[in-house]
Order: C-alpha cells, then structure tokens, then sequence
C-alpha cells in the first residue's frame, strides 16, 4: 500500500495522512516547531506527498503583503521539510485536484466555496470529522489516491 500525505498549506490549512491503519486528519499547527515535529513525524512514515501549488494570492480584498509573505513562508518551510526528509512530492494545483474530483468551482459556489468543499470532503470520508482546516487536505488526499491507482 502506498502510504500518503496530503498537505494544504496554508496556516488554515491541514494534513491528511493515508496509512495501513487508515487515515489521519490535522490542522495545521501554529507555530513552525510543532509543524516541523508533525510534518516530519508524517513524512517518516510517507511514501509520496501530494502538496497544493500555490501562488502568491492571498484570498480577501486588501489582503496586505505581509499575509502573502507569511503565506509563502510557511509553504517555504514545508517544502524545505518535504526536501530534507527525501521523500517524492507531488504540486498539485487547486484546478487539478478540484478537476478530478469533480467539485465545480469557486465562481458558482460563491461566498459558500468552503463550505461546499468540506461537504463533499465529508461526503467522500463519511467516518472523519472533517473540519474547513482539513477539507480541502482530504479533498488533496482523495486526488492522490486516484492518481496512485488506490480508487
């Protein structure tokens, strides 16, 4: 069995982990040393890690630069992780992951995107609490186990 992470990256983001003993679920933790323990506690035990490529926008109007460089530097630090553990990683962007599974996209859903997105998370994953920190991690998750040839 191929063992998983999928990482949402941002500081509301989360981790999904597919392993022997099933899946795992985690916000992203706050500071950068309880992501680094959990991140490499993951990464050990991982085969492949299927990430999320972001760009540099920040959603909300008037986002200020500092909420770009602080988005950028947590995705930074987790691909320095992701390199130094030696494990294959995977960018996926959001359109490709949202193109597989079929979940429409964000100009007809709205002010209710997230929403609609961790209802289908929990649609596919009916024995997870599923969480808007996680959702879009499990929706990560389920595109890679696709592309893995595990559903």
């Amino acid at each position: 069995m191929t063992r998983i992470l999928a990482i949402d990256p941002g500081m509301s983001g989360g981790l999904a982990y597919l392993g022997a003993s099933g899946i795992i679920l985690n916000s992203m933790p706050e500071t950068d040393q309880d992501i680094s323990v959990l991140v490499s506690d993951r990464l050990a035990i991982s085969d492949v890690v299927y990430i999320e490529k972001v760009g540099g926008y920040v959603g909300g109007k008037g986002a200020p630069g500092s909420s770009m460089f602080n988005f950028g530097y947590n995705v930074g630090f987790l691909h320095g992780l992701i390199a130094a553990s030696k494990t294959r990683v995977i960018e996926v962007p959001p359109q490709r992951w949202q193109k597989t599974l079929g979940v429409g996209n964000k100009a007809t859903h709205g002010a209710k995107w997230k929403s609609h997105l961790k209802g289908i998370a929990q649609q596919r994953q009916p024995r997870q609490v599923i969480t808007l920190k996680t959702a879009d991690a499990v929706l990560i998750l389920e595109h890679a186990m696709i592309s893995e040839g595990l559903k």
